[in-house]
């Protein structure tokens, strides 16, 4: 009996550290990603598609900036996912939750490129979320 539970621990921490590596590698790419879209934005405002009638209206070098620094951040979280800390967890779920608020604001601009985004971050906040550790 306790080898089958000392087994079964043993399945579930490596599962547990295959999910926040998951979740790492995705916040590192997405991360990536974002950081080149904040860059395309900062550099030339004619890369974004132009939306007149947009609600949610932007300056889109205020807004390059935006995508630039929260790419950075992610970056910076998903280095503390690969060495387990438990504060990159957390963080990494709420900067995974403001990537989606800020994809989803700029859907009309880029809409493919947000609507990818937002499922990558979608699979990290699931993965972090999942894990018991």
């Amino acid at each position: 009996m306790a080898t089958t539970a000392h087994h079964r621990s043993r399945r579930s921490e490596a599962t547990a550290g295959g999910l926040v590596t998951f979740a790492a590698v995705l916040l590192f790419v997405a991360g990536i990603l974002d950081l080149f879209r904040g860059i395309m934005a900062i550099a030339d405002d004619d890369v974004y598609l132009s939306t007149p009638n947009y609600i949610f209206q932007f300056d889109l070098t205020g807004w390059g900036w935006i995508q630039l620094i929260l790419g950075v951040v992610a970056l910076g979280v998903s280095a503390g996912l690969f060495s387990r800390a438990l504060w990159a967890r957390v963080v990494g779920v709420a900067i995974a939750a403001l990537l989606i608020v800020a994809n989803f604001l700029s859907i009309p601009y880029y809409p493919v490129w947000s609507l990818v985004l937002i499922a990558l971050y979608a699979f990290v906040i699931w993965a972090l979320c999942v894990v018991r550790e």
